[in-house]
């Protein structure tokens, strides 16, 4: 044990941990500003005394001391890792530059006829990939080897033509470490040309050229040619270059045998097609032909991909969840039959939303599929335009089946919407109508009686004062008449007619015009009440006062601008009571945001024949006399001329 002491002494272990200690503790006590009750013990000459040195730490000594040494040891463990990495990369790098001169060397060692890629132009002795291990590295090692056609002796096709275009092989290696640290990657390229003069194969070239919806070139695209006509069967892929133009030189002669895809990373897919399949049995862009000494141009357009955010709704803004409806595109990949490019369908979730991505620019039709709604109108109008690389929202307007619908779009020779346009539709005495990018409250029964406060069954209404007659005969307001005279006056009360957000109301409408003269002045009149609440109903006239009234119909209601809810109260007066005035067709239009522009939809009409009458005062009237209502849901387009 003594010895072992002296040993300790010796040594100067404890003395420098002692002083590393106490240099910590002192740092310790400025950082926390704590005055060192305990003297140093230090003698004359600055050193720690041999008494201090063998005595003992404090616990805060200890604590602190292995603190400090904690400390730096991370420190320098993460230092050492840092280099570690470093290195691994380095070396990775090293072997994989070593790995793509072992390859250059092959192919400066093979016979130039061997040059090339097994199953792909030109062909070779190569596989396309192989592994390689290097230092404890393994490699995916990807060759490409393309021919070259240089325009010294003339191009293939050009002036001079070129007979034996392939003047050389320009070969890519790619090395890519599998189980490195990061990814490491080396691209080496070089060319190989034959010793002798080049010789004609007898084959030809295939262009391939990509361009976006603009007509720009696009470069680096994807370019994936398969053929399955030759034996062995070829197959490669490639990019395209700064021009958007891949040339493939010297490749087989071979008759609607080359399959070409490209494609882009946020891009659309462009390619041909297989003639003869079933799905596709006349292709609009069929399998390319090669022949001898000849080129062969294709050109394919594809762009960034966008979004189009749908969404279901009535026309009063409420959701119209877990509806179905079909898109289909205008662009053709086939006719006879006709082949969309795109067609599919969807269901909108619960709060009636349904996010289209990666859309092609196109054109789209949307087209309800629910067994339980119709379309009543779009924001923006059908079809659908859509542009590369844009978001674009769509709002379908549904209306429930009754059972058969007429969707009328008006539109300009620009095929913008147009607004305010009247559109009537009449069969027999029966007429209605509507303006284009308004909104329509229509009441034209009230044989239900009062008691609804909201609009939802339209035969209903809210109240009256016992002296109107709304059944006999049903469809018609009248006084009611008692011991065979007329009511001389009284009153009726709609429904609450929701808009379901706040809206801009356009004008009040009725039918029959023309009363009775024996009636006297102003036999039917109405007012009107509005607000954001569905409590307050304060009914006013136009002057916006209790004690005015509508009398003449297709009256401005912008009094009434700026609220949600509406409700009418139309009065029947008689001067002479054997004679009573009469209401048979009630109208409030309005717009709002859930108010498809340049559209007016019709529902519950029957089987038969219609004419459609469409006037606007810009444009010239048009008319269509015989308008055929045999399904359940019928769409016409409108276009009018200045």
């Amino acid at each position: 044990m003594e010895k072992f002491k002296k040993f300790r002494r010796a040594s100067g272990f404890t003395h420098t941990l002692n002083a590393l200690l106490c240099e910590a503790r002192k740092i310790l006590f400025k950082i926390f500003n704590i005055h060192n009750s305990r003297p140093l013990f230090v003698d004359r000459r600055g050193e720690y005394s041999k008494a201090r040195l063998m005595s003992g730490f404090t616990f805060i000594e200890t604590l602190v001391g292995i603190s400090v040494l904690v400390i730096v040891a991370v420190g320098i463990l993460g230092a050492f890792n840092y280099l570690s990495r470093a290195v691994s990369i380095a070396r990775a790098k090293v072997a994989a530059v070593a790995v793509a001169n072992d390859e250059i060397e092959l192919l400066r060692n093979l016979d130039y006829l061997n040059v090339g890629v097994t199953g792909s132009i030109p062909t070779g002795v190569l596989a396309p990939t192989a592994n390689a291990t290097r230092s404890g590295f393994n490699f995916l090692i990807t060759r490409t080897i393309r021919n070259t056609d240089d325009p010294f002796d003339g191009t293939i096709g050009g002036s001079p033509n070129d007979t034996a275009p392939a003047d050389y092989k320009l070969a890519e290696i790619q090395v890519d470490c599998t189980n490195c640290l990061s990814a490491t990657t080396i691209k080496v390229t070089t060319t190989v040309a034959p010793k002798n003069l080049e010789i004609s194969s007898g084959g030809g070239a295939l262009f391939i050229r990509v361009f976006d919806a603009n007509g720009a070139p696009v470069p680096q695209a994807n370019v994936h040619v398969f053929n399955n006509k030759l034996s062995p069967n070829l197959l490669f892929d490639d990019v395209t270059n700064n021009l958007g133009l891949l040339q493939l030189i010297d490749i087989p002669q071979s008759v609607g045998g080359y399959n070409t895809t490209v494609t882009k990373s946020g891009f659309s897919t462009d390619g041909t097609y297989p003639p003869g399949g079933s799905d596709n049995p006349n292709p609009t862009a069929g399998d390319s032909t090669v022949s001898a000494g000849e080129v062969t141009q294709v050109s394919f357009f594809i762009d960034k991909t966008s979004t189009i955010n749908v969404t279901t709704t009535n026309l009063v803004c409420a959701t119209v969840p877990s509806a179905s409806f079909q898109v289909d595109g205008a662009k053709l990949i086939g006719t006879s039959p006709d082949k969309l490019k795109y067609s599919q369908s969807f269901i909108t979730d619960a709060s009636g939303k349904k996010t289209l991505s990666n859309m092609e620019w196109d054109q789209y039709k949307f087209t309800i599929t629910d067994p339980l709604y119709d379309l009543a109108g779009s924001i923006p109008l059908l079809p659908l335009s859509l542009s590369p690389n844009t978001t674009q929202n769509l709002n379908l307007l549904l209306n429930p089946k009754n059972p058969k619908a007429l969707l009328v779009t008006v539109k300009d020779s620009a095929g913008l919407p147009i607004s305010g346009a009247t559109v009537v539709l009449t069969k027999g005495f029966v007429t209605r109508t509507f303006l284009t990018g308004f909104g329509a409250f229509s009441q034209t029964d009230w044989s239900g009686g009062q008691g609804q406060a909201v609009f939802s069954d339209p035969t209903k209404y809210f109240d009256q004062n016992g002296k109107i007659d709304t059944a006999s005969p049903s469809g018609e307001i009248r006084l009611r008449k008692v011991l065979g005279s007329y009511q001389s006056s009284g009153y009726l009360t709609s429904s609450t007619f929701d808009t379901g957000v706040v809206s801009n109301f356009s004008n009040i409408s009725w039918l029959p015009q023309d009363q009775p003269p024996e009636a006297g002045l102003d036999p039917v009149k109405f007012q009107i009440a509005s607000n954001n609440d569905n409590v307050t109903w304060n009914f006013v006239g136009p002057n916006n006062t209790a004690n005015t009234y509508y009398t003449l119909a297709n009256t401005t209601l912008s009094n009434h601008n700026g609220k949600r809810y509406i409700r009418y109260r139309v009065f029947l007066a008689t001067a002479d009571t054997s004679k009573t005035p009469n209401v048979s067709d009630i109208s409030l239009t309005f717009t709002s945001g859930c108010v498809p522009p340049g559209q007016a939809f019709f529902n519950a009409l029957s089987s038969g024949t219609y004419t459609l009458s469409v006037t606007h005062p810009n444009y010239q009237p048009y008319s269509n006399p015989d308008l055929s209502i045999s399904v359940s849901f019928t769409s016409q387009d409108v276009t009018l001329s200045p």
